[in-house]
């Protein structure tokens, strides 16, 4: 049996490849839609991809799995459990709980295990040649290593009411029924590490057994000893908020993402054009470095870093119904590989690149020390952390409010005052920043951020 692993640290997402070499046919489970090192690794194992499928309908990247069964004849499997509101609505084979089928000699059975959402699936892989037990148990965002998947997603970023209390039920009884009735001895390879906003702590190896998180998981003390009230408020206490554009992510994977295809390159831009595709309502994505950016912000630019983040930023602040976009990068190289990251998150409308932007006009946009914030009188003070992170700690009077639902709130905040914006240490914030700039708020950021406040704070009451 063939096993790979490939991991996005960006979306902290991984995806997988089981194969019988025998045959020369392999599984990819919750691909995404960068297919090319899938293609490449089945190549260089001699292995087709004969099948495709993925564990729930995701929530924090746009699946892969319909554009890799088109583009390689694979049959595509997808979940028939759960209710009727969060059924797939495209063509696919359907699994049920007890189904089993075969990869050459490798046998899948699919396991319904609902919590995270309602019509998800784990697989438990049977290397047959070696013997009937299971070896591999694919979780998804049901269990993680040390964690479980958040029940509370539907309710914070897809619009439901309430779920979260049936999801933490139906939680506790797949962990009971299903997950602990597995031998301790298989290995478990989950859809999440750390990093990841589909669970509260996730731990950052990349798999466990089931025996491992059956004596040291925080949640087998409640499971095994019956106690579902004290499993559900451990749930669903300090659960990071969800950014809305999950709610988006899970629609269109429901209806079924649109396929790529075969995608022509990126046009590289001049000024002008650039210029004048910003004055119809284009956005241009600057990826260089927030100092950069703040130094000189073109006009019309969300700054967003081509770093480790650049795909998660992404979906947190721009809209594809919103316009049109264009890079602002170093090269056709690096616009071309952010333009596929961009992909994950379905944002597919990026009609080209530039790699300057000294003839764009500019505003100013650095940010001021802490020692001036006293000198906003009458600012709106906007945390854009996290509201775990705004309870361990807060400016006086400040608003949180998580900079992954901005473009969903503009209504709720002013055009006729200053907003000041910080996160924990100015990089969110830079991005938040930019962003309301292109809406047209008159923003202003902190330098350095809660941090960097907490400590002038501390050095006013040393002296």
């Amino acid at each position: 049996m063939f096993f790979e692993r490939f991991y996005d640290t960006d979306l902290a997402q991984a995806s997988y490849m089981i194969g019988c070499q025998k045959t020369g046919e392999c599984l990819v489970i919750d691909p995404t839609r960068h297919l090319q090192p899938y293609l490449d690794r089945a190549a260089k194992e001699n292995l087709r991809i004969t099948h495709v499928t993925e564990t729930h309908i995701h929530a924090d990247f746009l699946s892969g799995s319909r554009e890799l069964a088109a583009q390689t004849g694979a049959t595509l499997y997808l979940s028939d459990e759960g209710n009727a509101d969060w059924k797939y609505s495209f063509e696919a084979t359907r699994l049920h709980h007890g189904d089993t089928f075969k990869v050459g000699n490798v046998q899948v059975e699919v396991r319904h295990t609902p919590g995270h959402t309602p019509e998800s699936i784990s697989f438990l892989v049977t290397d047959t040649p070696r013997g009937d037990t299971p070896s591999l148990y694919f979780t998804g965002d049901f269990v993680f290593v040390g964690d479980i998947g958040r029940p509370d997603l539907l309710d914070e970023a897809a619009g439901g009411v309430d779920t979260r209390f049936e999801g933490a039920r139906q939680m506790f009884a797949s962990l009971r029924d299903q997950f602990l009735t597995v031998p301790d001895h298989v290995q478990v390879w989950p859809g999440h590490g750390s990093g990841s906003a589909c669970g509260k702590a996730l731990g950052a190896v990349p798999s466990t057994t089931v025996g491992y998180e059956r004596a040291l998981a925080w949640w087998s003390k409640y499971v095994q000893s019956g106690d579902e009230h004290g499993f559900t408020n451990e749930l669903l206490s300090g659960q990071p908020d969800a950014p809305l554009y999950y709610g988006r992510m899970k629609a269109q994977n429901k209806q079924g993402p649109a396929l790529l295809g075969d995608v022509p390159a990126l046009v590289r831009l001049d000024t002008q054009e650039v210029q004048r595709k910003l004055e119809g309502g284009a956005v241009l994505i600057d990826t260089r470095k927030k100092e950069v950016h703040q130094a000189a912000a073109p006009v019309g630019s969300v700054n967003i870093p081509a770093g480790n983040t650049f795909e998660t930023w992404s979906g947190w602040l721009l809209r594809p119904e919103d316009a049109e976009y264009i890079l602002l990068t170093d090269s056709v190289e690096q616009a071309e590989a952010l333009r596929r990251r961009l992909w994950m998150v379905g944002l597919d409308h990026v009609t080209g690149f530039i790699t300057s932007a000294e003839e764009l006009p500019s505003v100013p946009a650095q940010p001021f020390p802490a020692a001036e914030l006293p000198q906003h009188e009458g600012a709106l003070i906007l945390d854009v952390r996290n509201k775990t992170e705004h309870a361990e700690g807060a400016i006086p009077g400040a608003v949180q409010l998580h900079a992954g639902r901005l473009p969903w709130t503009l209504d709720d905040l002013p055009r006729d005052r200053e907003i000041v914006v910080h996160c924990q240490g100015g990089a969110r914030s830079a991005a938040a920043a930019s962003f309301l700039r292109t809406k047209g708020f008159h923003v202003t950021e902190l330098a350095g951020g809660y941090e960097a406040w907490a400590k002038a704070q501390s050095g006013i009451l040393t002296t």
